[in-house]
């Protein structure tokens, strides 16, 4: 019997464990894991880190800017390829939601590969979103 998966608010994630659940998840391909410095501010900067771990072994993150009374933006949902599939990822999602309140949206842009979990998770896709992107 494997040990339960344990979902916390963790404001002082550590940047390594952030830059190595990025690099498990996939989503490392696309985030600034050679960039340590930044990485840190990207932790420091956010309003809400949740962590799934399991044995002390971090799982997955939820990590989000939010003002904690109207909008929260998750700007990433990283759960290492090892443990998808086993609920992680809705337990992040769920965690987040219930930290947060019902007064709150929760908002996202998915990664095309992910776009069939949110929908599962019951998310409704937005299809007047915008945005600027960022050059890097």
């Amino acid at each position: 019997m494997s040990a339960a998966i344990v979902y916390a608010r963790e404001p002082a994630l550590a940047a390594g464990e952030f830059r190595q659940v990025l690099v498990d998840s996939g989503l490392g391909a696309i985030r600034p894991v050679d960039d340590g410095e930044r990485l840190q501010r990207m932790l420091d900067q956010a309003d809400l880190i949740v962590t799934a771990r399991r044995d002390g072994e971090l799982l997955g993150v939820a990590r989000c800017v939010t003002d904690f009374s109207w909008c929260c933006y998750l700007s990433e949902l990283a759960v290492a390829k090892s443990t998808q599939g086993l609920g992680v990822g809705k337990g992040l999602l769920d965690e987040t939601r219930r930290l947060l309140g019902p007064t709150v949206s929760l908002i996202l842009a998915s990664v095309p590969e992910a776009v069939g979990f949110y929908e599962r998770a019951g998310m409704a896709a937005m299809p007047n979103a915008f945005w600027y992107k960022r050059d890097y």
